[in-house]
């Protein structure tokens, strides 16, 4: 079994920063993508960011030069790094992890419980 437990949410200004990061442990071969996605009230769930093992990224439109994902593969730990937060960057946020438990076994998606962030206007 794998666990994300994610860590790092809060609530800040407009214009602050905030750092999220998610762990997973567990039986674990092997991670590729690691992602965060996020939910705001009354909205569909969005991707933000994801990352590859070889350090390839993809953005949503919404944060590209505001937010970086970075991950520690020996750690099978990823991270969010959000800067010049704006109140709709306001929503849960989810850690998400494509694990493959054995070097035999397809890849299965798992998800944090999630880290709430609020940026007050």
């Amino acid at each position: 079994q794998v666990q994300l437990v994610e860590s790092g949410g809060g609530l800040v200004q407009a214009g602050g920063s905030l750092r999220l990061s998610c762990a997973a442990s567990g039986t674990i071969y092997s991670i590729d993508p690691m992602g965060w996605y996020r939910q705001a009230p009354g909205k569909q769930r969005e991707l933000v960011a994801v990352i590859f093992s070889g350090g390839s990224t993809n953005y949503a439109d919404s944060v590209k030069g505001r937010f970086t994902i970075s991950r520690d593969n020996a750690e099978n730990t990823v991270y969010l790094q959000m800067n010049i937060l704006k109140p709709e960057d306001t929503a849960v946020y989810y850690c998400n992890a494509r694990v493959r438990e054995r070097y035999y076994s397809r890849g299965y998606d798992y998800e944090g419980q999630g880290t709430q962030v609020t940026v007050s206007s």
